[in-house]
């Protein structure tokens, strides 16, 4: 039996380390942070971490969150999904009372198994489907899955009558598998028919063929979902390949890391993005105060407007402050289920989570912009949209 005791021991220490959020009752209150500071991601990556340091900079100095300051503790993913999971092993072994997650879909899958084995809640920045798609317990997606912003484009080529469509995906990235998935399985319902469908992946630099191809099935428009450099080089080589129909980007394009780059090849081009980036655009009322917020201090602190990304760090920070606020607790099951019953105005839009939906973010935040003179603009359809956020 002597022999068993120290065996017993380290299986009940074990046990006790199963369960996330551990001790919280000092100081401060920590949150972690999983981010791509540097590989392919990093200028997404970069956005985030300054929306968030931005948020909890203003949290704190408003006296904090149950009369204590946030302390951030930043991991940086790499851009490598197996380093995403090692960062959030280790902000769990820091005791962390909740993580924000990285930009990259493929880094926040594969931490997926392990944030439902330790029960933190964790606020994922990016948008694949397959996080909130069955709902995982403690995983809560911030932006519009890749398959609303399907959804959004489909009701804007309906509505502004392009009803076959060519759709050119990046085949290794799981933001763009999803989005793909997302309008094939929507677009009857819109009367959209799916005359091409070209795949493409991420280290790709050519498109001729895509264009060929898309210019032989007779489609009155090109939908192409990437990320980084392939979204870059496809839409230079797009102003000269001599395709008469619109070219319709995703909101990863709907930042200046992307308008930068591609320059005036950029012009008329039709880029999905969060209401955040339009701002400007929207109607008073709440949820352009809620962008305003944002687009002031971000102005301020860093000299440009927030990109796409930035939108999504810092409603993330809001959300888990509100939640943090409503549980009254750092528990992390309390913090759950602050987070299933809250409604918030953020940014990005108005956040309904429930125990059912752990993706909040409907169509009708999501703006289908043109790109004029190097700035993101609503659509005449869009405004249209817009127009009902008043109030």
């Amino acid at each position: 039996m002597r022999r068993l005791l120290p065996l017993l021991a380290t299986l009940a220490l074990l046990a006790t380390g199963c369960g996330g959020g551990g001790d919280q009752s000092g100081d401060t209150i920590k949150v972690g942070q999983i981010v791509s500071l540097t590989g392919n991601y990093s200028p997404l990556g970069s956005e985030n971490k300054k929306s968030v340091k931005l948020a909890v900079d203003q949290v704190n100095r408003d006296g904090g969150v149950l009369g204590r300051k946030i302390e951030l503790v930043v991991k940086d993913d790499k851009s490598q999904p197996d380093q995403s999971v090692l960062a959030f092993n280790d902000l769990r072994g820091q005791d962390v009372a909740a993580v924000i997650g990285s930009p990259f879909s493929n880094s926040a899958l594969a931490t997926v198994p392990s944030v439902d084995r330790a029960e933190i809640p964790y606020l994922s920045l990016t948008p694949a489907d397959e996080q909130a798609d069955p709902v995982h317990p403690y995983v809560f997606v911030v932006p519009a899955t890749s398959a609303t912003y399907g959804e959004r484009i489909l009701q804007y080529l309906e509505a502004t009558g392009l009803s076959t469509v060519a759709i050119a995906h990046d085949t290794k990235s799981s933001y763009a598998q999803a989005g793909f998935k997302g309008m094939r399985e929507k677009a009857a319902e819109y009367g959209i028919e799916l005359v091409a469908d070209e795949e493409f992946q991420t280290d790709a630099t050519e498109f001729g063929a895509v264009f060929g191809h898309v210019r032989s099935s007779g489609a009155q428009a090109l939908v192409v979902w990437a990320t980084g450099p392939p979204a870059v080089a496809l839409t230079k080589q797009y102003a000269s390949a001599g395709l008469d129909i619109p070219l319709v980007l995703t909101g990863a394009q709907a930042s200046k890391l992307f308008l930068d780059p591609v320059g005036d090849a950029a012009e008329g081009v039709l880029v999905a993005s969060s209401i955040g980036v339009v701002g400007p655009d929207l109607p008073d009322g709440a949820q352009k105060d809620a962008v305003a917020e944002l687009t002031t201090s971000f102005q301020d602190e860093y000299g440009y407007p927030p990109p796409q990304f930035a939108q999504d760090g810092y409603s993330a920070v809001k959300l888990l402050v509100a939640a943090l606020e409503k549980a009254g607790s750092t528990e992390p099951a309390a913090i759950r289920d602050a987070l299933q019953g809250l409604t918030l105005v953020t940014p990005n839009g108005e956040y309904t989570y429930s125990e059912d939906d752990h993706a909040a973010l409907g169509p009708e935040f999501i703006s289908v912009n043109t790109v004029t003179k190097g700035a993101f603009r609503p659509t005449e359809w869009a405004s249209t949209q817009l127009a009902g956020l008043a109030g």
